[in-house]
């Protein structure tokens, strides 16, 4: 076993643990409030943020996985990831807490299945990363960056949106 890449994989998992029981708590009230966003144009609701959360999971493993594998990510932009959440949000509006909470239970665990066969090798790898400005960023600072951290970043904004 890979010990970095366990416990990459299971900060993961403690992340989707913590959002899963927090959004399991709200009332219906809660899960239909907005949770404004950086630039103040979000829309999304407490539901669609969650359920974001376990959409966006394979996508983050995807493009770390292009890191390790040494190729540039060139093409994932701020204004395409703003594409993929607008276009996310308005598909998924009415996203039920079951629907939602099955969908990150499945995804982070799949996710974290996915980091735990990563070598040191892999994760010490860098490649130029669009996020970053093109500059080289290894696979395991995407990983932390992304899909390990996604899960918390959006519970913090969601207990601030809830004032909780």
């Amino acid at each position: 076993m890979n010990n970095r890449a366990e416990a990459l994989a299971s900060r993961l998992e403690q992340g989707a643990a913590e959002l899963a029981a927090f959004a399991n708590g709200c009332s219906d009230a809660e899960w239909n409030t907005v949770v404004p966003g950086g630039s103040g144009k979000d829309t999304r609701t407490v539901g669609v943020v969650v359920h974001h959360v376990a959409f966006m999971y394979p996508i983050e493993i995807s493009v770390a996985q292009v890191v390790a594998d040494g190729n540039a990510v060139t093409d994932v932009t701020w204004e395409a990831v703003a594409g993929i959440n607008a276009n996310h949000a308005g598909e998924n509006a009415g996203v039920t807490k079951a629907a939602a909470l099955e969908a990150l239970k499945k995804n982070s665990s799949e996710a974290a299945a996915a980091i735990r066969k990563y070598t040191d090798e892999e994760l010490d790898k860098a490649a130029p990363f669009s996020l970053s400005f093109g500059a080289p960023m290894t696979m395991q600072f995407v990983l932390e960056d992304h899909a390990v951290r996604h899960s918390w970043h959006h519970l913090a904004r969601i207990r601030s949106a809830l004032g909780r």
